[in-house]
């Protein structure tokens, strides 16, 4: 993203199906990665993109909230979900927005929401609408744009259901 930001959205979209994909994997195995940033997403030499550094995630059980203590911030804030900057119950639908957020960034080449500290990046994801990506850049498709703001609506419950549900709009997408 840094060096070739923005990237193709054909491009852009195919790596977050092979990124959609390995989360899939991992939450039908009850992992939530937690992390998912483009730090965490490498490419081979061959265009398979893979993602990594599974340290922070943590496996599905009822009380998998993001609380006090060491884990009082799980995730790099510019990636991370309104429930997890609230400190709330974090799930599939979580990675889901984190994807969502790389996504916006691999097409547009900046992130949603900055600012001067991590707790005013934070009030932004929970608060704040964010731009929508086609009007950074007009070469997205309009299909895909709706993939990226469904993934990073602030309400769990408007992203979709699983990182397969994505993946199947993603392969809907009209390219022109």
């Amino acid at each position: 993203i840094k060096d070739e930001a923005p990237l193709d959205p054909r491009r852009a979209a195919t790596i977050a199906k092979q990124i959609a994909s390995a989360l899939s994997l991992a939450h039908k195995h009850q992992l939530i990665h937690r992390d998912v940033k483009p730090h965490n997403i490498l490419i081979t030499s061959d265009g398979v993109a893979k993602i990594s550094d599974f340290g922070i995630a943590k496996a599905v059980t009822q009380d998998t909230f993001v609380e006090g203590g060491a884990e009082a911030v799980m995730g790099s804030v510019h990636y991370f979900s309104p429930e997890q900057a609230r400190g709330a119950y974090v799930d599939e639908k979580s990675d889901i927005y984190s994807l969502g957020i790389v996504l916006y960034e691999m097409l547009t080449g900046r992130v949603p929401f900055d600012g001067d500290t991590a707790v005013a990046v934070a009030v932004k994801h929970m608060n704040e609408p964010m731009i929508p990506p086609a009007k950074l850049n007009p070469e997205i498709p309009s299909d895909l744009e709706e993939i990226v703001l469904k993934a990073t609506s602030k309400l769990q419950m408007n992203r979709y259901k699983s990182a397969d549900e994505m993946i199947t709009a993603l392969n809907f997408v009209k390219f022109s």
